[in-house]
């Protein structure tokens, strides 16, 4: 019993000392979890050491690291840019944004308009700004103020940084500042800036006063005050003209004396852009509404308040140097749509015009009663006395006939629109302001230029703003080449003789040689001869091809495609001028034969067999080739049936009245989408030929921009170009 007794006792006090120890070892434990590390036990400390992490990481990143992460650049300055991070703060959140310069600037540069405030007031490069994320981001309580501007300056300092730091106070219409600067382990450098923007006390108007209150700020009381303090100064004034007040411009003296009283009143005010090109369409804004001339005075040296007194009474020509530059309309760089003036807003319209185009297959669809359709509700029409002036403008006699003298640029052409100054040209730059360029103001428009145009068919009155010319432009719109050819009918058919072939003075030979008369005779053919009668060969008055259109050709195209033969006649049109050149040749050359029309008018269907050198071996060797040889040859047959006639004598190629017809026919029966394309390309050429006519001097960026503006419109309006 006594040693189970003791047995167990030993193993209860085993069990005791073990217990004991591990008792001990949760005390070390705890002790050790316990430890507190005082240099962040509070969360202003923590907030101090995020502080500290980020501007280690600026620091080490530096300006290119830092620009390459996505460093923004601080508009308007080019040379500054920022990079923020958001940081926590018990329930306030802050912005600490870092500022810096991609480059230096140089000495004298803080007067320079790319230099921020904070540059311009403290003479800083760099520096860190910090304020809460709030409506205001103002810290509008001091003791917060104090707090936060403690806490960047000691993880400032405790990075080794010199960085300056700001945090905002009071109102923000005050821009005011407080800021710190560490200068090694002895001196600080604190910043406050306030700004007074009414009830400005009348001695902080003058250089004396602001003198006295700059250092003031450097002593705590009157009597330690000092009294000399070499105060560094330099000053910026800038001179502003007056915006110019167009409404209220007089005339000058010699012109007020040759008119009446109410001829001065009612004379119209001059406008800044009266002799720009544009200036018959619209007025625009003026982009510059004045000057500023700043004048600067370098860094200067001041010990006493009676110089600067001097200083402010100084004449600005003799400031360090001068800065002009023009104050620039707010529409000059704002690029939203709304802002658009000019051509630019009104071409913005007649695009959605041509967007509402496919509504409707027929033009008179716009026109009609518009009750039953919303879209159309909400276009308006301006009053016939508008339309009428329009018309009266378009077809006056004053206009006279266009010679199309454009501002050349070598984007012009593929553009695929009318001249400017042409008829559909002014068509298209009058739609642009005829009741807003909606679709149904511009389709009322057209059933009347449309009308207007047939007037001028049937009375034969030549069509105004139309190049005198024969030929027709197919580097143009379709409906310009359409006007064209309708202009060259009316001419052809106010002619007394429009039925017959282009005159020319005959030339009639009746020398002993020639039995038959000669008519027509251009001149004779050097080294030929006719086969038959050895007599020379005369080349014949011929008339000229007919005028087509683009969609004329086209179709000659298909034509030949479709009834093509072995000889390229292709239809009745290739006949009639074959026909023509053969009567042509027959009367110029009386005696000749087919071979000799075929030597002459296509040499590559005569074979020669041998060379005829003058009299020599006469007649020359030779065969017709084995296409004009073929029994039932085409050509053949019709130089059997042509008479031989001069060009004078024969009927036109031609024919004015059934060529005019049809280009009424299209004008009136024309899409609506088709009309709109055109109108679309025409109005943008016109629009910028008409720019391109400004005069800027040798100014080369100008050029290049307009350059720039007709290679962008080609390539955009370049789908709209298959069907002109």
């Amino acid at each position: 019993m006594a040693s189970s007794s003791s047995a167990r006792y030993a193993k209860h006090r085993r069990i005791g000392e073990d217990e004991e120890a591990e008792e001990d070892e949760e005390e070390a434990e705890e002790e050790l979890e316990r430890f507190d590390d005082f240099t962040i036990a509070s969360s202003w400390e923590r907030f101090i050491s995020e502080i500290e992490a980020i501007c280690r990481q600026w620091l080490a990143d530096g300006p290119k690291i830092l620009m390459k992460k996505g460093a923004d650049c601080v508009p308007p300055f080019e040379n500054l840019y920022m990079i923020k991070r958001e940081l926590k703060h018990g329930k306030r959140v802050y912005s600490m944004e870092y500022h810096f310069m991609k480059s230096a600037k140089g000495k004298n540069s803080y007067w320079d308009d790319d230099t921020h405030s904070m540059q311009l007031s403290f003479g800083v490069d760099e520096f860190l700004m910090i304020a809460p994320l709030s409506a205001s981001g103002v810290v509008l309580d001091d003791p917060e103020s104090t707090k936060l501007l403690s806490s960047v300056a000691i993880a400032l300092s405790n990075c080794g940084s010199n960085w300056p730091a700001f945090v905002p106070v009071h109102d923000p219409s005050r821009k005011a500042y407080i800021g710190i600067q560490n200068l090694g382990t002895v001196f600080t450098r604190r910043f406050e800036a306030d700004r007074i923007g009414s009830q400005v006390p009348i001695r902080l108007m003058h250089l004396e006063g602001l003198h006295e209150l700059f250092l003031s700020k450097f002593v705590l009381s009157s009597t330690d005050f000092p009294a000399r303090v070499k105060v560094h100064f330099s000053m910026k004034l800038t001179y502003r003209t007056p915006e110019y007040d167009y409404d209220n411009v007089t005339l000058d003296s010699e012109a007020a004396e040759s008119l009446t009283e109410n001829e001065v009143a009612s004379h119209p005010k001059k406008q800044w852009d009266d002799d720009c090109p544009w200036a018959e369409w619209y007025s625009a804004e003026d982009p510059v509404k004045g000057f500023d001339l700043t004048a600067i005075w370098g860094e200067r040296t001041f010990e006493e308040t009676l110089e600067m007194a001097e200083v402010e009474n100084v004449s600005s020509f003799d400031a360090d140097s001068w800065f002009l530059h023009p104050v620039v309309s707010q529409y000059m760089v704002d690029d939203s749509i709304g802002k658009f003036v000019g051509f630019a807003s009104q071409l913005q319209l007649l695009v959605n015009a041509y967007e509402s185009s496919v509504e409707a297959q027929f033009l008179e669809d716009f026109v009609a009663d518009t009750s039953g359709q919303d879209n159309l509700k909400s276009t308006n029409v301006p009053p016939p006395s508008v339309i009428d002036r329009v018309m009266k403008d378009l077809f006056s006699d004053e206009a006279g006939n266009s010679n199309y003298m454009e501002a050349e640029n070598k984007y012009t052409r593929a553009m695929r629109g009318a001249p400017a100054d042409s008829l559909f040209g002014q068509f298209c730059l009058h739609a642009l302001w005829f009741g807003n360029c909606n679709i149904r103001a511009i389709a009322v428009l057209w059933i009347d230029f449309v009308r207007e145009i047939r007037w001028c068919w049937e009375e034969s009155e030549r069509l105004p703003r139309m190049k005198s010319s024969s030929t027709i432009d197919l580097s143009s719109c379709l409906i310009h080449q359409k006007l064209q050819m309708l202009a060259i009918c009316i001419e052809r058919k106010k002619s007394p003789n429009h039925e017959k072939g282009a005159g020319h003075k005959d030339e009639t030979s009746n020398s002993k040689a020639v039995t038959k008369t000669r008519k027509g005779s251009a001149g004779v053919v050097p080294k030929m001869m006719l086969l038959n009668t050895f007599q020379e060969m005369h080349a014949p008055y011929t008339q000229d091809a007919p005028l087509m259109t683009e969609d004329m050709h086209e179709e000659r195209l298909h034509a030949a495609e479709a009834f093509g033969n072995a000889i390229g006649l292709s239809g009745q049109l290739e006949r009639d001028i074959l026909s023509s050149d053969m009567s042509a040749f027959k009367a110029a050359n009386p005696d000749a034969v087919f071979e000799d029309f075929i030597r002459w008018h296509s040499p590559g269907d005569w074979v020669s067999e041998g060379k005829a050198d003058g009299n020599s071996g006469w007649p020359p060797k030779g065969k017709l080739s084995q296409r004009m040889s073929e029994h039932g040859n085409v050509w053949r047959k019709i130089w059997n049936d042509a008479p031989p006639l001069p060009v004078s004598e024969q009927k036109s190629l031609l024919d004015p009245v059934r060529e005019g017809e049809k280009v009424l026919h299209y004008l009136e029966t024309l899409r609506p989408q088709q009309l709109l394309e055109q109108m679309v390309c025409t109005a943008f050429k016109s629009s910028a030929d008409i720019l391109n006519k400004t005069t800027y001097g040798g100014f080369k960026l100008m050029k290049t921009k307009m350059d720039q503006l007709y290679a962008t419109m080609v390539s955009t309006l370049k789908s709209l170009q298959g069907s002109l």
